[in-house]
């Protein structure tokens, strides 16, 4: 027989063999199933049922997992069969569950519960070997009278669990999974043991009991073979001495020693670390556990042990090896570790539901390092909420920009104006639709200006229809339209955008299919055209028609917004390697798809649309030049900082994206700090002393931003400049790296493989290495094709960068101090 909970693994649906009765229901009732099955049959007005229901414990009673523990691929048949049988009213509910039981031995029963909706039944019963699995199904749906779910005839079906309460029948057979391992073709025949429940009808025959207890001894719960007795011994033995007191501490009531336990499970076959491999898992462990330490180089020396008899001065170096790694969200192999630690003690009866809460505030750790933002974007980010604060601030700053169209900033030596692309990428329902009225908001002026004009245009459209067969007709007129449509052609959008007397424009779509296939044909053109307007240079089009749109614009000038799913930012950017990506500023959404629905839901206020159109009308009075000293040095920092951290791992995707995060990031500080002058402007004078003050001295926001440079403000732009790269690397590392190692582009370097940018090659080497322990760590993190020449060319890069110094002839030493960025 067969049962198997799922879990989810680096985001695979896995298998776990249920292995006794007692693991069974404490799966089915612990409180957060409970919660969860009350919510889907009361649900109240706000209740999201759906995601309620997603969140029951799911089994798999038909199939025995792939090698690798999958449900996905599986093909291998069980001795049970899973049925589901739906639609049906509460007395055919009845009716049925009686029929079944009452031909419990004909059947094969072996258990039977009501579905989580209540509407219809789970049947569970043994398999027969002969018949295929929807010939067995068909087999069960005459004898029970009843017609099964054709849409659940697949093996690897998943039944959403409901309680015990709802258990009709259970009979032992169902946890013999030592049958797992080979389906025989066997018939097993019942044993004398059964289990009725004492909702259901009494039945009442020398082999049947009522539900009083565990009929068995409860055997040791794990999550995985790997964690057994024999993993327990090798740890007992590799490991040497940890902090007193390790075992006491926990992460929001998971302890820490069963997460690491559980991390070795997952990324080490289960094995602890050894003399040749220590000191890279340490770090590597040390670099994850630091988001659920506080960072805190105490707790971690606590909780990591010294392996295989590992120093504790070399430990604490690893360690501080890693707490100096760039801060970032939890990594995802640590969330589903601690996922799987949680479904563990669930099975032991233990609660530990504030995991949700604490996953759910590391995904706001971006949210909660920025400093309090102006006036304008605090509204903006408030109507959306916490979860959508960052996507909110990369849409609302090409508004911004667009505005402050006169604005130019002093980037790398270079006036830039504050040109701006971005992207909002997120899956369906996650929230993007609440940015659209906080955009519309800070360009309501704007369209309250161009609706005069599109007026005018279709006027002279009726006087241009109406003078068609007339000598003289009305001249074309040129109104200077600033929001434009994306859903037109590239003769129109060239057009406008020649219209727009040396000032911005602005297009904003919510879905950003709209441009892949309206310029399906023209990808190219659309492409090039924004690379032309981040950079602010000429753009010309000419044709030979007369009647075709010939432009020539000095300077392009155009912010853009686009929201949309993964799938369709693939669509828009469809070359890695033109520079159009690195141009674009990307936001996503978190991912909300089990996350309940709000009690009090987020929306834009009259009196944060006022606000927010407040600042906006003092923002097109502010124009010149400004240097920002301050931020220029924060801006070269963060490039240094990056420019080390993907030499050490020589990551080259990295290093070259950072060159347009930088200034991307410095334009979007600009255009806050403009909102800053605008608000210390409101609170001094009021909207109307302010308007006046600007409008009488024209250099008085250049002074008044100067001000703006505070450690406080300048904080946000880390914040900004590291979710920018870690969203670029995290839509497109692989995809920029297959383009430079494809045919069609001259290749740069060897074959590179994906690692996360903290496996460097530099931290994995000892205090004193070789060129030969160099190569050896390149293969291990690179892979086998990795030339000795590239290694020679790394450490001699590493020795002019002042990170080690050559000691002899092909040896190295680590400096203790490394390059300070000043």
């Amino acid at each position: 027989m067969s049962v198997h909970v799922i879990y989810y693994q680096q985001g695979h649906k896995m298998m776990k063999a249920v292995e006794t009765e007692e693991a069974y229901r404490r799966y089915r009732d612990s409180q957060t199933q409970v919660r969860n099955l009350t919510l889907i049959r009361h649900p109240q007005e706000d209740t999201d049922v759906a995601a309620a229901k997603r969140k029951l414990v799911q089994f798999n009673y038909s199939c025995l997992p792939t090698e690798d523990g999958c449900l996905k691929g599986a093909t291998r048949l069980s001795k049970s069969v899973g049925m589901d049988i739906d639609h049906l009213s509460d007395d055919e509910v009845n009716a049925i569950a009686a029929t079944a039981i009452d031909k419990k031995e004909e059947l094969g029963l072996l258990m039977l519960e009501r579905s989580a909706r209540g509407g219809g039944l789970h049947v569970v019963f043994r398999r027969h070997p002969e018949m295929d699995q929807e010939a067995n199904l068909r087999w069960a749906s005459d004898l029970l009278g009843v017609e099964y779910d054709a849409g659940a005839k697949d093996i690897t079906r998943v039944f959403f669990a409901t309680t015990s309460e709802d258990l009709l029948y259970l009979h032992e057979d169902l946890f013999d999974n030592g049958e797992c391992g080979a389906f025989t073709g066997q018939e097993a025949t019942f044993t004398d043991s059964e289990t009725t429940f004492a909702n259901q009808e009494a039945t009442s025959t020398d082999q049947e009991t009522s539900f009083a207890g565990p009929k068995t001894t409860t055997q040791p719960t794990t999550s995985s073979p790997e964690e057994g007795e024999d993993c327990e011994e090798q740890e007992g033995k590799q490991a040497g001495k940890t902090s007193e007191g390790a075992s006491s501490l926990n992460y929001d009531g998971v302890p820490y020693d069963r997460i690491i336990k559980k991390w070795w499970a997952f990324y080490n076959q289960g094995k602890t670390p050894s003399k040749s491999n220590r000191n890279t898992l340490t770090f590597e462990l040390a670099v994850n556990l630091r988001h659920i330490c506080g960072f805190d180089r105490s707790v971690l020396d606590c909780v990591i042990p010294c392996y295989d008899g590992f120093a504790e001065a070399e430990k604490l170096s690893c360690i501080d090896s890693a707490l100096g790694e760039r801060k970032t969200q939890m990594p995802r192999r640590l969330k589903e570790v601690v996922e799987a630690v949680r479904q563990d003690m669930i099975v032991e009866g233990r609660e530990v539901d504030s995991i949700d809460e604490a996953m759910e505030q590391d995904d706001l750790f971006y949210y909660n390092e920025l400093p309090q933002m102006p006036l304008g974007v605090r509204e903006s980010i408030n109507a959306v909420g916490p979860h959508l604060a960052m996507p909110a601030i990369f849409a609302i700053t090409p508004a911004i920009g667009m505005l402050a169209t006169g604005v130019r900033v002093d980037i790398h030596g270079k006036w830039s104006q504050l040109n701006l692309i971005s992207y909002i990428a997120g899956d369906f329902a996650s929230g993007k639709g609440n940015i659209d009225p906080i955009v519309a908001a800070w360009l309501a002026e704007v369209k309250m200006v161009d609706k005069g004009y599109l007026q005018a245009e279709e006027e002279w459209r009726a006087r241009k229809r109406a003078a068609k067969n007339k000598k003289e007709q009305p001249e074309d007129p040129k109104y200077p339209v600033r929001w434009l449509t994306l859903n037109t052609t590239v003769a129109n959008l060239a057009d406008r955008l020649a219209n727009t007397q040396g000032k911005h424009a602005f297009s904003f779509t919510p879905e950003a299919d709209t441009v892949s296939q309206k310029w399906r044909t023209a990808m190219s053109d659309f492409s090039v055209m924004l690379r032309q307007a981040y950079d602010g240079t000429p753009y010309d089009r000419e044709a030979k028609s007369a009647e075709a749109v010939n432009v020539h614009i000095d300077k392009l000038l155009w912010n853009v917004v686009m929201c949309g799913t993964p799938d369709a930012l693939y669509r828009v950017v469809t070359n890695y390697t033109d520079g159009f990506q690195s141009r674009l500023a990307l936001a996503r959404t978190p991912d909300n798809t089990f996350s309940p629905l709000s009690e009090s839901l987020y929306r834009l206020t009259e009196d944060q649309e006022t606000k927010i159109q407040q600042v906006a009308h003092l923002l097109p009075l502010m124009s010149g030049d400004v240097r920002l000293p301050l931020l220029e040095k924060r801006g070269r920092q963060w490039l240094e900082q990056i420019r080390l951290e993907s030499i050490k791992n020589d990551d080259k995707t990295l290093a070259r994206q950072r060159f347009r995060t930088c200034p991307t990031a410095m334009r979007m500080m600009t255009c806050l700090m403009l909102c800053r002058v605008a608000e210390r402007l409101i609170n001094s004078y009021g909207m109307q002393g302010a308007e006046t003050r600007l409008k009488g001295d024209p250099t008085l926001w250049q002074k008044l931003i100067l001000r703006q440079q505070t450690p406080q403000m300048l904080a946000a732009f880390d914040v900004l400049a590291d979710y920018m790269i870690d969203n670029a690397m995290y839509f497109f590392k692989e995809r920029i790296e297959m383009a430079f190692r494809s045919a069609a582009y001259a290749p740069k370097a060897k074959l590179r493989s994906r690692k996360t940018k903290n496996d460097t090659i530099f931290e994995q080497l000892g205090e004193h290495f070789n060129t030969e322990d160099a190569y050896c760590t390149t293969v291990s993190t690179r892979g086998f094709d990795v030339a000795r020449a590239r290694v020679i060319s790394m450490l001699c890069r590493w020795e002019r960068q002042g990170l080690v110094e050559r000691i002899d002839k092909g040896v190295y030493r680590k400096l203790t101090t490394n390059v300070v960025i000043a």
